[in-house]
Formats: structure tokens, sequence, C-alpha cells
């Protein structure tokens, strides 16, 4: 059987052009395809995340570069931030006249984010007002340090409109592609990421696609989460229809079952049979990681820590015996689930998948990581751990629960005062006296009602008394009078507990 990437080759790099509204990105990508795309868009403004592919020449070799478009509006940050997570390299277009802008640089939080190499376009250069200095100044306040100006982020001076300045954006965009080392098998079935979905109304749900592994052939079955379908209708980006596209290619596929969502990683199957199998396992999936959500979001409600496991083993009992380990670990500030446990190396998949889940771990034992696999975990910042000894992943998992746990938000106990006394009460008032057993009690702080150490209320205290004059705290070993605001009636041997953050 052949091994998973037996056959990685250097793969086109896929770019996304991110900036603020009007600063050039789609006339830049006019230019570079020429084609009109802007015409077509409503108040000239890009409203979807387009890809686009395209052939430039560099070094005396032809090289494909794939586009992705996305909106620079501040309505579209959701929509960047999934072109960010797709794309190798980013293009950060700021225009030469009108300088640094809130969406440039929430543009480019989004590239910092997903760890993008990226260079920057300083667009509009043909402009009389444009002032390339002024902008390198610009960036250098915000923290972006260009070369030649105290850093070594690449830039290009270009003007979209003529083109000047463009193919040495391009090359540099190639060069970064080289330093990365982007590489993928064409030998294997096509896998990528939904770019966007719509509902055509003669020919059905279609979707675009980029294809970031292997080979998408007609007559496969393509699954993006729990939407299938045949690759029948197999068109390239210009709507052209193919037979044939691998790695770094934008694709339309049109006759999906259901609309997949716009992010959705997708997977490609020989047989129907194939892929029918893959959707009863992606809704078991499902179901499981939507109840370790609402167990996540239960316990983050509690102040508890909640972990999900993906754990990845030599072998199947290496599995059970590593998630029994680790459910040894679970205390009352501590809820651990396993989302999903499998045989094999820590691969793409389970890297993808980990990033896309809230509060993910990957655990290996005795396993190797796919170096794939590594980039995601670094750019998503996974938390990740490996080793060929199961108290090794204990101690290390032991260590990242503790680090948790210091971060949930406590009560601090500012005092305690045992109950003497309670006189009148109306309505939500009460009259007590007491004596403060440790810490102090303060005017105007809440309290807990304590009786036979169970909490059984909550109440404020309103005024305080000490020898029958008002202050402001009393301090341990001193009695008091108060009058408090509390639902549930105070009695004689309760204790009521002050706590602050």
């Amino acid at each position: 059987m052949k091994e998973k990437n037996q056959n990685l080759i250097s793969r086109p790099p896929v770019v996304v052009v991110m900036g603020h509204i009007d600063h050039g990105k789609s006339t830049l990508l006019d230019y570079i395809r020429e084609a009109s795309v802007t015409a077509k868009e409503a108040g000239g403004i890009t409203q979807h995340v387009g890809a686009y592919e395209t052939e430039v020449d560099h070094e005396g070799k032809k090289r494909k570069i794939t586009f992705l478009d996305t909106p620079g509006h501040e309505a579209f940050s959701k929509m960047r931030a999934r072109g960010a997570k797709t794309a190798d390299i980013a293009i950060l277009v700021v225009a030469a006249d009108d300088g640094v802008q809130p969406q440039t640089m929430e543009a480019y939080q989004t590239i910092a984010e997903a760890k993008l190499p990226f260079v920057i376009a300083m667009n509009k250069i043909d402009k009389p007002d444009a002032e390339p200095e002024r902008l390198k100044a610009q960036l250098a306040e915000k923290g972006i340090y260009v070369e030649g100006y105290g850093g070594n982020i690449p830039y290009a001076a270009i003007s979209a409109k003529t083109g000047k300045g463009v193919p040495e954006l391009l090359d540099t965009v190639l060069i970064l592609a080289d330093m990365a080392d982007l590489k993928a098998d064409p030998d294997q079935n096509a896998s990528g990421v939904v770019v966007e979905s719509n509902l055509d109304p003669r020919r059905g749900i279609a979707s675009t696609l980029l294809i970031q592994n292997g080979t998408l052939e007609k007559g496969m079955y393509l699954l993006a989460g729990m939407a299938l379908a045949p690759v029948r209708i197999f068109e390239d980006f210009t709507g052209k229809a193919i037979e044939k596209a691998t790695f770094s290619s934008p694709v339309r596929i049109t006759g999906f079952s259901a609309i997949p969502s716009a992010g959705e990683e997708f997977k490609t199957f020989k047989t129907k049979k194939e892929a029918e199998e893959a959707l009863i396992k992606a809704k078991e999936m499902s179901d499981k990681k939507t109840r370790t959500e609402k167990i996540i979001k239960a316990a983050e409600e509690e102040n508890k820590v909640a972990i999900s496991l993906i754990i990845k083993t030599d072998t199947a009992g290496s599995v059970e015996a590593l998630e029994k380990e680790m459910m040894k670990l679970q205390d009352a500030e501590t809820i651990l689930t396993v989302l999903r446990g499998g045989v094999g190396k820590v691969n793409e998949d389970d890297a993808r998948f980990a990033s896309a889940s809230k509060n993910s771990i990957i655990l290996g034992f005795n396993v190797a990581t796919d170096s794939a696999a590594k980039e995601i975990i670094e750019r998503s910042a996974t938390p990740f751990f490996t080793s060929d000894i199961i108290y090794k992943i204990s101690d290390w998992l032991k260590g990242e629960i503790s680090k948790r746990k210091a971060e949930i938000p406590r009560e601090e106990i500012i005092g305690v005062a045992k109950i003497l006394k309670t006189f009148s009460r109306q309505k939500n008032k009460q009259v007590i006296g007491g004596k403060v057993t440790s810490g102090k009690m303060a005017e105007g702080k809440t309290f807990k009602i304590k009786r036979r150490d169970v909490e059984i209320g909550e109440g404020k205290i309103t005024n305080l008394q000490q020898s029958k004059k008002e202050v402001k705290e009393v301090e341990t070993g001193s009695e008091f009078g108060a009058m408090t605001e509390n639902r549930i009636e105070i009695a004689k041997e309760d204790e009521i507990v002050i706590v602050g953050r």
C-alpha cells in the first residue's frame, strides 16, 4: 500500500489580498488577470470572496499563483479571517495617498494571527499626492517595519491602475512561496476548503472550492461537512467545463445535497459508497462535537477548565490506555472529553479538526507528526504534545490544566460573620446582628448566606453600624448591626460571607 505523502511535489502558492476599502485590491487583481471583476460588483465594492488562478513569468519560467480576493469593508472581517486561514501568503494593499486606515490594521492583525508571510503593496504611487516615505513612517508607528526602514517586511511600490511595480510584487510573492517550500501530493484524493457557496436557481447548489492537496477528477464524490456532491458539473474559476484539477486550483462544483459553509473543509472519494460511509461518520462526529461544545459552554459558565482531546497512538489498545490515563486528571474544576481518538500519525486532518474545535489539545503516543500538521498546529497555536512514555503525556497535560486553572476568575473572601441575632424584616429588608469571625464586613458589599455550610442565598449590606454608630467597615472580632437586602431570610447561627473579585 502506498504511503501517504510519498509523492510530494512543489505546489503553487495561494495568496490572499487584503487591505482597507478603496485601496485598490480588486483593481490589482484585475490587472493581474486582465479581467474586470470590479465593474461587476455592486457599487464597485467586492461583496464576496473570489478565488482566481493566474500564470506569471518568474526567472524565465511560467509559475501559477492562486489569488483570494477578500472584501476590505469592516462588515466583512469574518470573511477576511477565513481567507487568511486558507492562504499561504498575504498581500497587504495600502494606498500611498491615503495611508494606514482602520481596516488596514484590522487586516494586518488577521495576517499576524494566521502567521502568514506577507508583502506590502504600496498602491496608487501614480497619484500626485502619493507619499511612500510618509506611508513607511506611518507603518513604523504601528509596529510594521518594512525593509530599509528598520525591519525586514518586503514591500513593492505599485500602481494597480497602470501596472507599474506589479511584476516586482509578484516576484516577491513567489520568493516568499519558495522560502515556505509549499508541497502537496498529486496521487491523493483531493482535499481542501470551501471558498463560497450559493444556490443557482437553474442548476442547484454550487460551491467554489480551493484544492489544497491531491487531485480531483470527474466521477469522484465530494463531501464538505454534511453536504455531498457527485463531481459531474465540474468547472474551473472561469466557468469552463473541466475533467481534472489539482492543488492550489479554484474549481466550481454544482449539485450539492446541502449548502456547504464557507471555510468548511472537503474530502473526495472514488466511489459513492465510500462518500456515504464518510458522511455517516461525519454526522456522528458532528453530534459528538455539538455535545462537547455544550459541555464546554456549561463548564465555562461554572468557571471550570474544559478541554477537548484529540488522541493519536500507535495501536488501538494504546488509544484506550491513554484515554483512561488522561481521564484520571479530571477533578471538581476540570472536565475532559475525547473528541477524537485514532491510530496512526498526527496528520493534517487531525490538526485542522483541532484548530476548528474550541479548547482542543492534540496528544500523541508513540507516533510521528506530518509536516503539514505541524504547520497548521503552529499557525493555529493548538496545544500539542507527543511522547513514547504515557506518564510524560500525563505530566504535560497536568501542567496545561494547572495553567488554565490559574486563569479561572476566582472569588476572594473579604470577610465572614456569624449571625448572633435577627430583628425586624420587611419585604426584602432585614436587620441583623453578628460578629466578624474573619476578614471584615463592609457597607455596600454583597454576601452569600450559608446555613450549616450550605449556600442558600445572597444579599447586600446597605447600612452598617458598630456601637450604634454608622461605619463603613467592621474588623475581625468586632460585633456589628446591619441593614441588609436579601430574599432568603437570615436566621440566627447562619454565616454571611462577603465575596469580591
